[in-house]
């Protein structure tokens, strides 16, 4: 399974901050950091403000920070965050998607159990099991 560019960077973004949970980070500053377009990061950020993983404040003093403890961010609930629409194949779109095997398909309850297990592999884990280590945060 392949995760999405933007789940890709909402689990660095979501690593960093559990690396220094008392400071605070700019969308700028994070894209510098993982040499990526801020225009899109800032879509990312949007998503997990959303999705209630992390916090911004605006002003002085601003930036984002964890919503809450990494050890209560389980990556399994990220990932089904940021996949929420993705589909393995075209019938395991929420729609069924355009599948002309529907009557006798034979693979899609494998895929969805492969998915499945791949997701509960992640739940074993939270963010801050993958926080940055300490030697890794760039000064």
């Amino acid at each position: 399974m392949r995760l999405a560019t933007f789940t890709d960077y909402g689990l660095r973004i979501l690593m960093r901050l559990a690396s220094a949970p008392q400071e605070r980070f700019s969308t700028a500053d994070l894209a510098a950091q993982f040499e990526v377009s801020r225009h899109h990061l800032t879509k990312v950020v949007q998503d997990l403000v959303r999705g209630g993983f992390i916090r911004t404040r605006r002003g002085t003093g601003g930036g984002m920070c964890l919503a809450r403890p990494a050890d209560d961010i389980g990556l399994g609930s990220v990932v089904r965050h940021l996949e929420r629409r993705f589909a393995l194949v075209e019938c395991c779109q929420a729609d069924g998607g355009n599948c002309v095997l529907k009557p006798t398909c034979r693979l899609k309850p494998r895929l969805l159990a492969a998915q499945s297990a791949f997701l509960n592999e992640l739940d074993r884990s939270t963010i801050a099991d993958c926080a940055w280590p300490d030697d890794a945060v760039a000064a």
